[in-house]
């Protein structure tokens, strides 16, 4: 596998996900002109190219979160979390592939993975900035903290793919709050 080739790969399914399009390996070996062999030598199979494609999204969704979170310590934490929550259930392109396949999606997004590394790791830098500022005290170790938050958001967020009725923002952010409020003296 050549990195040259599976970031052409990746250029090209996430181009395909940003419009809403299924990720269909022979459509994108066709339009990467490349025999179905090479796209999955470069790219591994479908499930792997689009936790890839969705790994990196999460990525700018998180980035983008960081740069515009506003306030010190837990407000800024729950800021940062409510904006990427908000951004991503508003997302067409993520409606699109959670309407077309959300089993698929679900298994991408809810298990150890690419994209739970990231949104984990990215967290915990919020989290970890804000602690070593000394404007946020730590019940937990950064990265346990980020993985906790991280999981009650998506269970919360994604509510309406395992049954529920609405997506439940709201209660995933008391939830975080009462993660990130400082325990008693004692």
């Amino acid at each position: 596998m050549t990195t040259d080739g599976r970031r052409r790969v990746i250029d090209a399914a996430t181009r395909r996900y940003l419009a809403g399009d299924p990720i269909d390996m022979s459509t994108l070996a066709a339009e990467l002109g490349v025999g179905r062999a090479t796209l999955y030598r470069n790219a591994g199979n479908r499930d792997a190219l689009l936790a890839a494609v969705l790994a990196e999204a999460t990525e700018r969704t998180y980035r983008k979160a960081i740069a515009s979170a506003r306030g010190t310590g837990a407000a800024r934490v729950l800021d940062f979390v409510e904006t990427v929550m908000r951004d991503v259930e508003s997302a067409p392109p993520l409606r699109a592939l959670t309407a077309r396949e959300p089993m698929l999606f679900i298994r991408l997004a809810l298990m150890p993975g690419a994209i739970e590394d990231v949104s984990a790791a990215l967290t915990a830098q919020v989290i970890q900035v804000e602690a070593d500022a000394g404007r946020l005290a730590l019940p937990l170790p950064a990265a346990t903290l980020a993985s906790a938050i991280v999981r009650i958001c998506d269970v919360h967020l994604y509510a309406p793919l395992l049954g529920g009725d609405h997506a439940e923002i709201d209660t995933a952010l008391e939830l975080v709050g009462l993660l990130l409020r400082p325990s008693p003296a004692g």
